[in-house]
């Protein structure tokens, strides 16, 4: 019995170093590795930054994504009002409607879309002086976001529906005996 178990063992062993031996050297793994280190454009699509709505909600925790501090985020933004501020200040940018944040577990249409944004040039400088890096972006964007028309066209009509709706209902309970 001894010797059938050290013969798979063995066989084991020699299966491994195989697997090592040709995963390491000048094969697959090599060519993968040299194919990554060329260095893309950051004008390629492929090379703008990613920003999820998910980055800049208030409702979110840090775990589940926020990326910006709680008091500078706004109320569960879209990926419709990112690209439209960011194109508003003079940014490259890309609407992805139905890509999804990984950690948003609703699958709802609302917290779907993903935006991408060209930050730098092909010689490295930033398109937008004043916009040097993403999270100077995701402030940027957090905080004209609540100034859109269609927010503040949204708060307005709310107010408005409230007070009419306030003394229409009358006499709905039960009858006092």
């Amino acid at each position: 019995m001894r010797r059938g178990g050290g013969g798979i063992s063995s066989g084991r062993e020699r299966a491994v170093r195989a697997v090592r031996v040709g995963g390491g050297g000048e094969g697959g793994g090599g060519g993968v590795m040299a194919g990554a280190t060329t260095a893309a454009s950051p004008a390629d699509k492929e090379r703008f930054i990613c920003i999820y709505p998910a980055y800049l909600n208030n409702k979110k925790t840090i775990a589940e994504g926020r990326r910006i501090p709680i008091d500078k985020a706004v109320e569960n933004p879209t990926s419709t009002e990112i690209q439209d501020v960011c194109a508003a200040v003079g940014f490259n940018v890309l609407l992805e409607k139905n890509k999804m944040y990984p950690r948003e577990w609703n699958r709802d249409v609302q917290y779907r879309g993903r935006v991408r944004i060209q930050l730098k040039q092909d010689d490295g400088n930033p398109c937008l002086p004043q916009f040097p890096t993403r999270k100077s972006v995701m402030l940027y964007a957090a905080e004209t976001i609540p100034k859109l028309k269609t927010r503040t066209q949204k708060i307005g009509s709310n107010d408005q529906s409230l007070q009419q709706g306030e003394g229409g209902k009358k006499g709905k309970g039960k009858k006092k005996k």
